[in-house]
């Protein structure tokens, strides 16, 4: 049975995943048919290469640290503080963590570039800086560090911090030697988790970064697509395969040591309102954070979709509907890339439930070594660059019986396989939490274990699966990694026409491409606000 249910996903991962990442790094590494590992050498030892790898790591590092100053004192105050709009606040800094990162770069450039907010306020120019990009990972990732940690924050029994300064510890002794050591393996798994975005970033990086800074990433596409130079993305892929890779299993040491080691209580033993001078300002404190961090580049954002040349008006918005001349970016009016984007998403949520639903059965109960690798090879998109996948598919799915290369599908493909690790990590943990006497009495009673899984499993997970399906179709809705090499230019999606249009010059471009971005904006906040509502009716019942 077990063995069934993993056929479907491990052909899935083989075909689409597997095939066209393995073709990607032998053409790059062999000649003849022979393999040339020197290349390897070749390239790392490059000064261009190492410093991109240099850069990539120390940015991550540096992103990684500034957002765990900001956002836990958010953690702290979402997890203590009970305050009028919390729920609605908690949904808004959670947002810019669904959005697509090209829209995150179009934010930021809106605020700190050229004719920007802060350059029309102020004279002040940020883009082409590190400094943008570390400030846009933070507000992409201040979520992380909020739901990670402030999540597991409100659990904690507070009476044991009580209990160490009624034993003569003052305030910062006793949060350090008792609620601290308790936090440590969130935090760090909430750090690993935002190295991790922030060590793979592409759209931000490409957009905000100019070209005097590159991650792998963005290397990685720029020698596919603009140098052809295979061997070295061939390498390239293959070091940031083996750095994720690492991270993502420290990362998993560090959520089993989480779940064995605490004791947690109902959070709603824990919350109440500030009291006190020092509370009320950090809880102001907060709520400033989150309107310059994450209110302030969404609202520049859409504050500069409609002030047009004539002034405010739905200009931008209008010229979405005409594909232009002859020299214009798209074939098709780039409104229809808003269609686009939800069909695809809507096939690759369809895709990636099934694949993940299927995957989610067959890991329910834990088993040895075959599984755990099965387990682990549902991870793999996550750790290999999204830009390979993409071209990968162009010169592998391109022959019978899969000749794909110009079919609609290809798109949806490559979204539901970043869409299935999400759809897995959503449901298993209801289904390993479904007693199995209830398929035990079914199975008695005389069902098949189809009839048994529809019966049994299937109402006490379908909540998990409408997440999960949230999840799906928000990440796919933002995928631009893979879908800006095989989207075809009469059906472009949402993020690759944003980028298309931020790479040419215009006012007009310029404005549609804040338009775009948006709708994009709005679909994301919309799935996010709905997923919120499924979370909130699935606690209230259970």
């Amino acid at each position: 049975m077990r063995l069934g249910l993993m056929a479907v996903p491990v052909a899935f991962f083989a075909v689409f995943f597997a095939y066209p990442v393995s073709a990607i790094v032998g053409r790059g590494l062999k000649t003849d048919g022979v393999w040339q590992f020197g290349r390897i050498g070749d390239v790392l030892s490059r000064p261009d290469i190492l410093d991109v790898l240099w850069f990539t790591t120390w940015q991550a590092l540096a992103s990684t640290a500034l957002t765990l100053l900001i956002a836990l004192p958010g953690a702290y105050v979402f997890a203590r503080f009970d305050f009028p709009g919390k729920q609605v606040l908690r949904a808004v800094v959670t947002v810019p963590f669904v959005l697509p990162t090209v829209v995150v770069g179009t934010a930021f450039l809106a605020l700190l570039g050229r004719g920007g907010f802060l350059d029309e306020l102020w004279g002040v120019r940020l883009d082409t800086t590190v400094w943008a990009i570390l400030l846009a990972h933070v507000f992409f990732n201040y979520a992380v560090v909020v739901r990670t940690v402030g999540g597991l924050w409100a659990q904690l029994d507070p009476r044991q911090e009580e209990a160490a300064r009624v034993l003569g510890a003052g305030r910062f002794a006793a949060w350090r030697r008792v609620t601290l050591p308790a936090l440590g393996p969130a935090v760090a798994a909430a750090a690993l988790m935002v190295f991790l975005f922030t060590f793979t970033s592409f759209g931000v990086v490409q957009i905000l970064g100019g070209p005097a800074y590159s991650t792998l990433e963005v290397e990685v596409y720029r020698q596919t697509a603009q140098l052809l130079d295979l061997p070295t993305a061939a390498v390239l892929t293959m070091v940031q395969f083996v750095a994720v890779g690492a991270i993502l299993a420290l990362h998993a040491v560090t959520v089993r040591r989480r779940e064995r080691a605490l004791k947690l209580v109902d959070p709603a033993q824990t919350s109440r309102r500030p009291h006190g001078a020092g509370q009320r300002a950090l809880l102001g404190g907060v709520l400033l954070t989150a309107l310059l961090l994450i209110l302030l580049p969404l609202g520049v954002l859409v504050e500069r979709s409609f002030d047009g040349p004539g002034g405010y008006g739905l200009g931008y918005y209008e010229a979405l509907q005409s594909a232009g001349g002859s020299g214009s970016t798209f074939l098709v009016p780039p409104l229809e890339a808003v269609g686009n984007s939800l069909q695809y998403a809507f096939v690759a949520t369809l895709i990636a439930l099934v694949v993940g639903g299927l995957a989610a059965a067959a890991l329910t109960r834990r088993a040895g070594r075959l599984v755990r690798g099965f387990d682990a090879l549902l991870m793999l998109p996550l750790g290999v660059s999204a830009v390979t996948v993409g071209f990968g598919f162009l010169i592998t799915l391109d022959k019978p019986p899969l000749d794909l290369r110009t079919s609609w599908i290809l798109v949806p493909l490559a979204q539901a396989l970043v869409g299935v690790p999400f759809v897995v990590r959503t449901m298993l943990p209801v289904l390993r939490a479904v007693d199995d006497r209830l398929r035990e009495a079914a199975a008695v009673l005389g069902a098949s274990p189809l009839r048994a899984w529809r019966e049994v499993d299937l109402p006490l997970v379908r909540r998990a699966v409408l997440i999960a399906a949230g999840f799906a179709f928000a990440v796919s809705l933002g995928e631009f990694g893979a879908t800006v090499f095989i989207a075809r230019p009469d059906n472009p999606t949402l993020p690759v026409a944003v980028a298309r249009l931020l790479g040419r010059s215009g006012e007009l471009n310029y404005g549609q491409a804040m338009a775009l971005s948006t709708i994009l904006m709005l679909v994301c906040a919309v799935s996010l606000l709905l997923l919120e509502r499924i979370r909130t009716d699935r606690s209230g019942e259970f």
